[in-house]
């Protein structure tokens, strides 16, 4: 039985993900958020949804990207 890459439990029923062409092993999804969701630029939460992107920062929300100086990201919004 495989150990989780984060916390070390050996578990029967972990599982798989691939990020960057590295296979990681996981008990469960806390560990694998916790060590694979990016982090935002600004605040520093993990961002476990939509977040956005600018070039190779990551931010949960628009707002954070002002926070940085970026202004051309948009939140996701539904079209009305």
């Amino acid at each position: 039985m495989e150990r989780c890459d984060r916390c070390g439990n050996a578990y029967h029923k972990n599982f798989k993900m691939i990020k960057n062409n590295k296979t990681y092993t996981f008990d469960s999804f806390e560990c694998a958020i916790a060590m694979l969701a990016p982090v935002c630029e600004s605040c520093g939460t993990q961002i476990i949804g939509h977040g956005l992107e600018s070039g190779d920062d990551y931010f949960c929300c628009a707002g954070c990207a002002r926070n940085k100086g970026i202004t051309e990201l948009q939140d996701h919004v539904p079209q009305q």
